[in-house]
C-alpha cells in the first residue's frame, strides 16, 4: 500500500485538484464530492473519466465562442459605415452567444427602429432583457411575439412570457402563456419556471409535483442534454429544497 501511495502521490492530489476545480465549476449530483475528497486520486480519476471527459463533447461550443470573437470586431468596424438592420441582428446574435446581454439589447433597438418584421429579433431582445435580469422590460417583446405565433420557438417564447409575469408579481396574467406552454413543452427551464410560479401562487403541492416531473425528465434525457440541461436541474434541487421547508 506505501508502494501504491509513494506510486500516486504527489499526482493523486493534482488529479483531486482537477477534479475539484471542474466540480465547482460544473456542479455535478452532490455525492461526487465526496468520492473526489474521500477516494483520494483513485477516487479523483474516476472522477475525471465519468464527468470530466464526457465534457469535452461541450467543448466545440466553446471554441466556436471564441471562433466568433474575429467576426465580432469585423462586424464592429462594419457598422460603423454600414448600420443596416442585418448587420445589427447578427452582431446582436453574436453578442448575446458572449453574454453582453446589454450591448445585444442596444443593437437590437436600433435594427427594430428600422425595420420591425422580424419576430426573431423581437424575440432576442426579449432574451437579451431576460438575461439582464430585466423582466419587466422583456414582457412587451414578448407579448407581441406570442401574439403573433404562441408556438413560437417549440413555445419557449409562451413559457418565458408567464414567467417574466410571475417574477413581476402579475401571477394571474401568467397562468395564461403557462397554460400553452406546459400542455406543449417538457424542456427542463419551462418545467422549473412552472413549478417556481406554483410555489410563489401559493400551490405547494403541486409545485413539488412538477420538480418531481422534471426529476424524471433528468433520467430520460441522453447523457449529453443532461449536462447543457445542468443549471435547470440544479435550480430544481435548490427549489425542491424550499418546497419541502
Amino acid at each position: 500500500m506505501g508502494a501504491l501511495t509513494s506510486l500516486f502521490y504527489p499526482w493523486g492530489l493534482t488529479v483531486q485538484g482537477i477534479a475539484l476545480v471542474h466540480f465547482v465549476k460544473r456542479r455535478p449530483d452532490t455525492y461526487w464530492l465526496y468520492i473526489i475528497i474521500f477516494g483520494g486520486g483513485l477516487g479523483a480519476g474516476v472522477y475525471l473519466v465519468a464527468e470530466v471527459i464526457p465534457d469535452f463533447g461541450l467543448l466545440p461550443g466553446v471554441f466556436q465562442r471564441y471562433g466568433h470573437r474575429s467576426r465580432i470586431t469585423a462586424l464592429e468596424t462594419l457598422i460603423l459605415d454600414n448600420p443596416s438592420a442585418g448587420n445589427l441582428e447578427e452582431l446582436a446574435e453574436l453578442y448575446f452567444e458572449q453574454e453582453k446581454y446589454k450591448q445585444a439589447r442596444d443593437l437590437l433597438d436600433r435594427s427594430i427602429a428600422q425595420r420591425s418584421d422580424s419576430l426573431h429579433t423581437f424575440y432576442l431582445r426579449a432574451r437579451s432583457a431576460l438575461g439582464m435580469g430585466d423582466y419587466a422590460g422583456a414582457i412587451p417583446d414578448l407579448e407581441y411575439v406570442v401574439g403573433k405565433d404562441p408556438k413560437f420557438d417549440h413555445y419557449r417564447a409562451s413559457g418565458l412570457l408567464g414567467d417574466a409575469y410571475a417574477r413581476t408579481g402579475d401571477l394571474e396574467k401568467a397562468a395564461i402563456p403557462f397554460a400553452t406552454a406546459v400542455q406543449f413543452s417538457t424542456t427542463p427551464e419551462t418545467l422549473y419556471n412552472y413549478a417556481n410560479y406554483l410555489k410563489l401562487t401559493g400551490k405547494t403541492e403541486q409545485a413539488r409535483e412538477w420538480i418531481t416531473k422534471l426529476a424524471a425528465k433528468k433520467r430520460t434525457l441522453p447523457r449529453y442534454m443532461q449536462r447543457v440541461e445542468r443549471p435547470w436541474f440544479r435550480k430544481a434541487k435548490v427549489l425542491q429544497k424550499e418546497l419541502a421547508g
